[in-house]
């Protein structure tokens, strides 16, 4: 076992504390308690040992008047806070004693704690992943983000399809989190703004508004066995007058309420649908709403202590965490224009020298653009701002490029009527980061190429990272402790440590301790399977897995339409020679997303087809795992024997989901795509599986639209096949036309629209030939064993540790704190 070195930490207080908890909060003894009360007692419990190192944290962090990080991100997605809070206060060992002696098990108790619903995808675990490395590295850092009561929402699958359930992460209140209501924030929208002249200047002040309350709740980042505790401030939002009683006398019940239904709309979901005005309006609010709450904030907090605004960004830094947080470029130049009375050279200086800019995507649809009609009449005064930001830009373009309005059309922060946030983001920052070599790449000479030309020194890569702690040694104690075992515990906090590792890889006694570890974690998923999918699995069988948000190019759609191709096989040829397979996949669609949600009705229907055919005698099995999320995540990646990152190449930014994988000694079936190139450079190409078109052949393709799908449906057969059978009724004979829409975005037989955007037919004989050789690979323990143990020997660069490292030295210039208690 990895044993707890918490010399401070007090079993039997502990114990007391519990027992106490649950009396005073549920007036019970301990042996009455249900597991969620109890789970409740010893949350608090923790919470009380961890208050003490955030205080003694934050009063170093004013001591030593350090420069701080703000990480602005509209998700975190942080998963169970508990288990991780017990593994880094070095304390797991005790706890566990101390429930073992009150009669409660651990993992019992860490079961009761839901997910907090605060992101959904890479992005958002990317966030939580960076906040675990800033406090394990002792940098001050804040995470800013929503206190969202639903999240995105908890799936549910029925009759195979995703329905939207909301998730009520917060019914039971959250323990650890402690609300801050002496930093409310007035945030404001709407009405106009009138200019005003005061001591000889002009001034703008915004009237006629509406206006919420953004109230504070801090919860703690506890770094790694060294005292830090760091913050995640989640901003709710409040009516500023909760109960308009004058209009409920006079009968106006609407009246009286309203300020109070604008205030609980802003932080009810994550990502509200979008495909309608009011949903744009909606999500545009929300990251005003918490951007305008963590800026204002962020000044106050330091003008406190400090009685110079332009110095700000000396003791300051704002990381974008995409384009959703951008706006935060206009709100601290309204800032120090309107409230500090800074010239507009003077705010720009600042505003520039203080925010930084991550770009998470290649795809243009998700570089946020908005209308200026609604950008204009939300946020009147920041709008303004934004149209000087949008005039002196240009005038720098045209400068740089005389007579080019081509140049001005590409790279204008204002234009065709639209606000583009990423533009903002780029002239706003000081720095512009991809978040993987390929992807950094395709950025400067592809999706922002006249940006880079314009201003190169802007753009750096910082490959993503994952923590080791969570998806290691929480998720994965079995394995956690072999490795410790053989190479000491350095790798918790230096996880290149790990690759000590190599050393084992040919020892044949590691060799079967490392697959038995992965056999063990098989039989754990297996049985969450049976419980939440009635589905028998057999551990022995090869577990090949994707689990990843929802997307077209992610091509969740390939990897089923792949199921279905070997499934023909296997009625073809009953006694077809295959080693026995479980395709494992979860994913969230959002909800709007149609082709999204039909792709996974597509996965469940084949997956009753195939379930439940006794012929091919259990060498097939399909299993959706329902809402998917960080904790379910944790027992998948552990068990996980191959791992699928088949993105189409050139449109995955980073993927993060791939390191999990890698570093849970899962092999890699994957494209020359996002981190997946940096993967392959790190575990060598002999210990992966990779197929597909180039990033440079899908971009050239692209770009002079020589793609034809039909001419591979017209020559392939086998695809031929599989492609009728999404509109011959074969998996869905009542109604046979229900997968059409995807037989068109193949093939593109009823519109004008480009087919098959994600060359799924072009990579799909490459990927089936890949999966052929991850068949014969599984057949030679050895190797496969060999393979599973580099890779995650060689998991070392991808932990996030690694990129802050990347982010402090070139970026953020942060200054490491000790913390003595």
């Amino acid at each position: 076992m990895i044993s707890s070195v918490n010399k401070g930490f007090d079993k039997e207080t502990f114990k007391k504390n519990v027992i106490y908890n649950v009396k005073s909060q549920f007036r019970k003894t301990i042996d009455e308690a249900t597991p969620n009360q109890v789970f409740q007692a010893v949350a608090y419990a923790v919470k009380d040992v961890i208050i003490d190192e955030w205080i003694a944290t934050h009063k170093e962090y004013e001591k030593q008047d350090v420069k701080t990080l703000y990480y602005l991100s509209m998700e975190f997605l942080m998963g169970r806070a508990l288990g991780n809070n017990i593994i880094n206060i070095m304390a797991k060992d005790e706890i566990k004693q101390a429930l073992d002696e009150l009669g409660y098990d651990l993992n019992l108790i860490e079961d009761q704690e839901p997910d907090a619903a605060l992101g959904n995808g890479g992005l958002g675990r990317l966030a939580a992943c960076f906040l675990d490395s800033l406090a394990t590295l002792g940098y001050p850092a804040y995470g800013c983000g929503i206190r969202y009561r639903y999240g995105m929402f908890k799936q549910k699958i029925e009759n195979g399809y995703q329905v939207e359930v909301p998730d009520e992460w917060l019914k039971d209140g959250n323990p650890f989190e402690v609300r801050r209501a002496e930093y409310a924030t007035e945030v404001k929208f709407g009405g106009y703004v009138k200019t005003v002249w005061e001591n000889g200047r002009e001034k703008f002040v915004q009237e006629g508004y509406q206006s919420v309350m953004a109230v504070p709740y801090d919860l703690p980042v506890v770094g790694y066995g060294n005292n830090v505790v760091n913050t995640l401030r989640i901003w709710d939002a409040q009516p500023v007058n909760t109960f308009r009683l004058d209009a409920f006398d006079r009968g106006d019940y609407q009246k009286a309420v309203e300020e109070e239904n604008l205030a609980k709309n802003i932080c009810e979901v994550l990502y509200p649908n979008d495909n309608h005005i009011a949903g744009k309006e909606l999500r545009l609010r929300q990251q005003y709403f918490f951007i305008s709450a963590s800026v204002q904030r962020a000044v106050l907090k330091y003008m406190e202590n400090h009685d110079d605004v332009r110095k700000f960004y000396e003791k300051n830094v704002f990381q974008l965490n995409d384009t959703h947080p951008t706006v935060a470029v206009a709100e601290l130049m309204r800032i120090l224009l309107d409230d500090y009375g800074l010239t507009w050279e003077e705010a720009w200086d600042v505003t520039t020298k203080t925010c930084a800019y991550t770009n998470h995507t290649i795809m243009a649809e998700a570089l946020e653009k908005w209308p200026i009609e609604l950008f204009s009449r939300l946020l009147p005064r920041i709008y303004q701002i934004v149209e000087e930001i949008n005039r002196r830009f240009v005038i720098q373009i045209q400068q740089a490029y005389p007579g080019r309005q081509d140049k001005i059309a590409k790279m204008a922060v204002i234009y065709d009527g639209q606000v583009r946030m990423a533009h903002m983001a780029i002239a706003g920052s000081f720095s512009v980061n991809g978040v993987a070599q390929l992807h950094t790449e395709i950025l400067k000479h592809q999706e922002l190429k006249d940006f880079y030309e314009m201003m190169p020194e802007k753009f750096n890569n910082k490959t993503n990272g994952i923590t080791q702690r969570r998806f290691l040694l929480h998720g994965n104690p079995l394995l956690a402790d072999w490795v410790t075992s053989k190479v000491g515990n350095e790798w918790i906090t230096n996880l290149s440590a790990i690759n000590k590792l190599k050393l084992y890889a040919d020892d044949e006694k590691c060799q079967h301790e490392f697959m038995n570890i992965k056999y063990q974690n098989k039989i754990r998923l297996a049985k969450y399977i049976k419980e939440h999918n009635g589905i028998d699995v057999d551990p022995r069988s090869i577990f090949d897995v994707q689990v990843k948000r929802l997307h077209e190019y992610k091509r969740q759609l390939m990897n089923i339409l792949h199921v279905m191709y070997l499934y023909n096989q296997l009625k073809d040829n009953p006694n077809m020679d295959m080693v026995p397979r479980t395709f494992i996949f979860g994913a969230k669609a959002a909800a709007g997303y149609k082709r999204a949600k039909l792709t996974i009705k597509l996965i469940n229907s084949v997956a009753d087809v195939i379930n439940n055919d006794k012929s091919i005698n259990g060498k097939l099995k399909v299993v959706f795992i329902e809402d998917y999320r960080v904790s379910n995540a944790e027992i998948i990646f552990a068990a996980a024997d191959v791992s699928e990152q088949i993105s189409t190449a050139s449109k995955e930014a980073s993927g993060t989901g791939n390191m999990k994988f890698m570093l849970n000694g899962a092999l890699t079936i994957g494209t020359m795509d996002g981190a997946n190139v940096e993967i392959v450079e790190e575990v060598g190409q002999e210990n992966a599986f990779i197929f597909g078109t180039s990033s440079d052949d899908i971009i050239r393709m692209e770009h002079d639209h020589s793609y034809n799908p039909m001419e591979i449906f017209n020559n392939d057969q086998d695809i031929r096949r599989v492609l009728m059978q999404l509109i011959n009724g074969y998996y869905s004979p009542q109604n046979p036309e229900m997968f059409r829409d995807i037989y068109d975005s193949l093939l593109n037989t009823r519109s004008s629209d480009r087919a098959d955007t994600y060359f799924i037919l072009k990579d799909f004989r490459m990927y089936a030939e890949a999966q052929k050789k991850v068949d014969a690979a599984y057949r030679d323990e050895k190797w496969w064993a060999k393979a599973a143990i580099l890779n995650t020997a060689c998991s070392g660069k991808f932990s996030s540790d690694r990129t802050i490292e990347e982010y402090v030295k070139d970026i953020w210039h942060l200054e490491k704190v000790q913390v003595e208690l």
